[in-house]
């Protein structure tokens, strides 16, 4: 079983496009059939159906990056998975919500203007207070994830054991299956994010040579964008079937957990300094989208949603961001 591995991550390194759209591919397919069946499994073990949306639904969605993260840590520096919690962010709300916005308005719902907006504000400061030493550390690490603790916390406390909505129907989605068909598909979902993830840090840092560019410009770009496709499926779908009202909360959710979850990751795996240039410029996107989001939600008269206009503006600071990675390689 080696051989026709060590066979693909051959052809990866010499087609490292195609391996990119291969691992893309593979990488969300596995994350979906992971956590359904994980999440089947933790339903018929007689787990509430609260524990459930707030573990493997909601931080389900964050398992692509993940487990890039994950990878990344294990065979190179981690500056890969820097990148992709930062540009994942940036992609969510300038590629997401921009295209999105100009499919159909984006209304704010009242939970997410209540709750998830200023949770996102909370992740966000503390991914600065984190970053502003131009050090990523352990301690950094123990603080984010205690931060994810504290916000699983507050929503299950908060929920009095009531779900919202949005959850509610995702849960309503998942499949049923016998204990030992969710263990199967568990197992099989869990080797192919593994490989996957894998093979894409591997054409990764293979198109980072290729081009001479660093591995954090290929997370913040190539990657993120990768790991943000099925964010912008749900979101263009939800708006797409009049359920323009999820699209906003689930990008702001997803952003949450890039920060909190997955920027933890090569925190606690590899440790490491980081440029000024990721600082002052990439999390320095990252924070003027996220206050634009904010603005978008409180300061513009009483109807609170994204315009086409705002969609254009999102979706050309992301656009510009990506040239200025590039060119500032």
């Amino acid at each position: 079983a080696v051989a026709p591995v060590d066979a693909v991550f051959a052809l990866a390194r010499e087609y490292p496009f195609l391996a990119l759209i291969g691992g893309f591919c593979a990488l969300i397919w596995s994350a979906d059939r992971f956590v359904n069946a994980a999440a089947a499994a933790a339903k018929n073990l007689g787990v509430s159906k609260i524990i459930i949306g707030l573990t493997f639904v909601a931080v389900g969605t964050s398992a692509p990056e993940i487990m890039v993260g994950i990878q990344s840590c294990l065979v190179s520096t981690g500056e890969l998975a820097i990148g992709n919690a930062i540009g994942s962010n940036i992609a969510n709300i300038g590629l997401v919500l921009g295209i999105t916005a100009l499919v159909r308005e984006l209304p704010f719902s009242e939970s997410t203007l209540r709750r998830e907006i200023p949770w996102l504000i909370f992740a966000t400061l503390l991914a600065l207070a984190c970053l502003f030493n131009y050090r990523l550390g352990v301690l950094d690490g123990v603080a984010l994830l205690a931060g994810l603790a504290f916000l699983l916390y507050r929503l299950k406390s908060a929920s009095g054991g009531q779900l919202a909505d949005s959850m509610e129907s995702e849960l309503a989605e998942l499949p049923d299956m016998s204990m030992k068909r969710a263990a199967g598909w568990f197992l099989a979902g869990l080797l192919v994010l593994l490989v996957s993830s894998d093979l894409l840090v591997v054409a990764a840092g293979e198109v980072a040579r290729r081009f001479h560019v660093s591995e954090v410009v290929i997370g913040l770009t190539i990657v993120a964008v990768g790991t943000s496709l099925p964010e912008l499926s749900v979101t263009v779908t939800a708006a797409l079937r009049g359920h323009a009202d999820m699209a906003i909360g689930n990008v702001v959710g997803s952003n949450i957990l890039n920060i909190l979850a997955v920027l933890s990751i090569p925190a606690l795996l590899a440790p490491q300094a980081i440029t000024p240039l990721v600082l002052w410029r990439d999390y320095g996107v990252m924070l003027a989208l996220t206050a634009l989001l904010v603005f978008f939600a409180y300061g513009i008269g009483s109807r609170k949603v994204i315009t086409r206009f705002e969609g254009v503006v999102l979706f050309a600071a992301w656009m510009g961001f990506t040239w200025l990675a590039y060119h500032q390689n």
